[in-house]
């Protein structure tokens, strides 16, 4: 059965939704020196500024949980859309430290609103979909990062300021957000359970909340794995091997676009082998990408371990939010800001915990650590599965103790995107 026009569009809107999050954030990545130039703060400064924007956007996700649950994520993603237009354009305009701290404040906040309402949205369209599809929205989140960090430079190249840089941002994020938002989906109304489910093991809140906590254990543990390779391969690479800084950019440079490639490619593999398959074999590959990074005396091996690093971790965030997001509860928003949320703090955690370690350690041996993590990724793979409280597709659908769907035809309330097979 062909997917509706409609659910077509949504699922592009919401890849634009994603698009700009990422795009409104690498905006503001290139464009900090200037912001620091012009405003005179200082590294030490600038250092502590950059917590705001991780507090604001911590406070949004847990302001837009309960949010979505009242009036659904397409309206929350206006908010979200509104709120980081301006953010992205702030720090153009401040003039002293404090400013530059609002403005981050704010641009946190919005990212953190659009991210609990684009990831909500996401669980919705996957669901109508029928099929895996989380992966490649995310992955829109890095192709928007990439084009927002080339458009920042060529500015900078063509000596533009940072108001017609950060403004252009915002712009972008204004223009896609109308496209985009008026395309979204209305959320669905009630959880559609399969039938291998029975009413007193779906209400038994404690086996909920245990999944929860499994899931929010599970975000933080591998979004701060990932924070390692974002704020340490480059480092790592220059420190402990002797290169040049140019090579050490490389080395985060293969990571993150084996993390690009990765998330394009894990939908249709979480579709042949389920969830939990996905979660599982990517902990195993990511562990041992880590492992070739702690052992390996020379760049070449080293680079090879960043890619097949970020090709492990690249289908797993993904997998945990779609079971977040299909738990079969009624505060779902709240829950998918708790995973998220987890998740975040993971990300920003990363950087401060590698580096303590490192002053112990060093820093490639302070890397067995999100080694570990992605080991416990192995031991709880068995969460992400589809099974009891969880809300699926329409229609009946059995699934296997790793959470694989068999194929099976399809029924007139079903909807499958055959073009992608």
């Amino acid at each position: 059965m062909a997917v509706p026009s409609t659910l077509r569009r949504a699922r592009l809107a919401v890849m634009g939704l994603f698009f700009l999050t990422g795009l409104a954030l690498a905006m503001w990545v290139v464009n900090i020196p200037a912001v620091q130039e012009s405003t005179g703060v200082s590294h030490a400064v600038l250092g502590g500024l950059l917590l705001l924007l991780g507090l604001g956007s911590v406070i949004g996700m847990q302001v837009t949980g309960p949010l979505v649950d009242r009036i659904g994520s397409r309206r929350s993603a206006i908010i979200g859309a509104v709120v980081l237009a301006v953010g992205v354009n702030l720090p153009g305009l401040a003039q002293d430290a404090w400013g530059v701290g609002a403005a981050l404040f704010v641009l946190g906040l919005g990212n953190g609103v659009m991210d609990i309402a684009m990831n909500d949205q996401a669980v919705v369209v996957e669901r109508r979909w029928g099929r895996p599809i989380m992966s490649s929205f995310h992955a829109f989140f890095s192709v928007g990062g990439a084009v927002g960090a080339v458009a920042g430079a060529v500015a900078q190249a063509l000596g533009l300021s940072i108001h017609w840089s950060l403004g252009f941002g915002a712009v972008v994020v204004i223009a896609l957000s109308l496209y985009g938002v008026p395309k979204l989906l209305q959320d669905d109304p009630t959880p559609v359970l399969s039938d291998a489910e029975t009413p007193a093991a779906t209400t038994d809140p404690r086996s909920v909340r245990r999944r929860i906590i499994a899931l929010a254990v599970l975000a933080f543990l591998l979004m701060l794995a990932e924070g390692t390779a974002n704020d340490w391969s480059a480092l790592q690479a220059v420190q402990d091997l002797d290169v040049p800084e140019a090579a050490g950019s490389i080395a985060y440079g293969a990571f993150a676009v084996a993390m690009t490639i990765g998330r394009f490619a894990a939908d249709p593999i979480a579709h042949r082998l389920g969830p939990v398959r996905v979660v599982r074999s990517g902990s195993v590959v990511a562990a041992a990408g880590m492992a070739v990074i702690v052992l390996s005396p020379a760049y070449p091996l080293t680079l090879a371990g960043w890619v097949v690093f970020g090709l492990g971790l690249s289908g797993i965030v993904p997998q945990l939010f779609t079971a977040a997001g299909n738990l079969g509860v009624p505060n779902q928003g709240v829950v998918m800001s708790r995973v998220v949320g987890a998740g975040y703090v993971g990300l920003l955690a990363g950087p401060a915990i590698i580096g303590w370690l490192s002053h112990l350690t060093g820093l490639t041996h302070a890397l067995v650590l999100p080694l570990l993590f992605c080991v416990v990724g192995i031991a709880l793979a068995t969460q992400v599965a589809p099974g009891t409280g969880t809300r699926t597709t329409p229609g009946p659908v059995r699934v296997d103790s790793n959470g694989r769907r068999p194929r099976r035809t399809t029924g007139d309330d079903d909807v499958v995107d055959r073009s992608d097979r």
